[in-house]
């Protein structure tokens, strides 16, 4: 059975406390975890120390921390912490991000990002462990420390995200769990052989690396609204976030709508672009509509088979009151 956890919204909200008692209310609805992003707002670390604190029983986790902002071994100190916090809750999502941000926010060259994930995963391996951390990548070398505390016990599950062919056999060698954005079902499937390679070529079960779905959804009494707000959301990533999610979309066989929309946001013209991501589109990367509608569409692609959870994130511009009734539409027990 699909599990299903919460994607905190992306878009900044009043306060830390608009994060919590959304946590909370997830809580109280049954959800599996929630998941935190960090882009350019709260950071992920102390945003979900907030979260640990204000909720007993729900599985917290990144998604995603970036791999050039900090150092691996920051990260590893930073799981290790969250972990003892939430009293083994965490769960560490990490990834390349795109150049949009790494380059434009933190003033770093995006390069060689699949390398660079794979060597955050295993100094940040290393670093849970305990055990002293020497390693000797081609990007990160490092000598002469381990964890000052006792190492957690168990050690948090590392996932990695990806879009493409090579990132999600990455994933499949490697982590403990993949995270997938903006993909339709063909898509997902597509990349899901992609996973299973990998865990090929790691002498690994795939059935051990969980997946993830990112997945778009927003349910209100007014289908439409819920379904404009989501079209927005859409618009900002293929257009507004520069190359990154044009190309996936366009690998999914959507290369003129990506196109089209991805060069009208950098225009300017971002009612245009908004208006070219039609209703096939939408239904094909999300679940937006009445309650009844987005529940029939996240259980299509909860079917999918290899998926494990689907994390309900939110649009862009969803006020708190948007969440929670996208929340309740489809918590688990709905």
């Amino acid at each position: 059975m699909t599990r299903h956890s919460v994607h905190l919204p992306v878009a900044a909200q009043e306060s830390i406390g608009d994060f919590t008692g959304m946590a909370e209310r997830a809580e109280a609805l049954g959800y599996d975890r929630v998941w935190f992003p960090e882009t350019w707002g709260r950071d992920a670390a102390t945003t979900l120390a907030a979260v640990a604190e204000r909720t007993d029983d729900v599985g917290i986790g990144t998604s995603i921390v970036n791999t050039y902002s900090r150092s691996p071994a920051l990260v590893g100190q930073t799981a290790a912490t969250l972990q003892e916090l939430s009293d083994g809750r965490f769960r560490l999502g990490m990834g390349p991000s795109g150049p949009a941000v790494i380059q434009g926010w933190h003033g770093q060259d995006f390069e060689r990002p699949l390398r660079r994930t794979r060597e955050y995963v295993e100094i940040v391996r290393q670093v849970l462990s305990g055990e002293q951390v020497d390693y000797d990548g081609d990007m990160i070398q490092t000598r002469g420390f381990r964890l000052r505390q006792d190492p957690p016990e168990p050690a948090p599950d590392i996932d990695v995200t990806g879009m493409g062919p090579k990132a999600v056999e990455l994933a499949g060698r490697f982590a403990d769990g993949w995270h997938a954005l903006m993909f339709t079902e063909d898509g997902l499937r597509d990349r899901l052989d992609d996973l299973r390679r990998g865990a090929e070529l790691g002498d690994r079960d795939v059935d051990d690396v969980q997946t993830t779905l990112v997945l778009p959804c927003c349910a209100l009494p007014d289908g439409d609204a819920a379904r404009d707000l989501t079209r927005q959301h859409l618009a900002f990533y293929v257009g507004g976030m520069g190359d990154f999610y044009r190309d996936a979309l366009s690998r999914q066989g959507h290369e003129d709508a990506a196109v089209a929309i991805h060069d009208a946001w950098q225009d300017g013209d971002h009612e245009r672009a908004v208006g070219l991501v039609d209703d096939d589109l939408l239904d094909a990367l999300a679940a937006a509509g009445t309650p009844g509608a987005v529940q029939q569409r996240f259980d299509e692609f909860a079917a999918i088979e290899g998926l494990d959870a689907i994390a309900v994130s939110f649009p862009r511009a969803a006020d708190p009151e948007v969440v929670d009734a996208t929340l309740e539409a489809v918590a688990p027990d709905a």
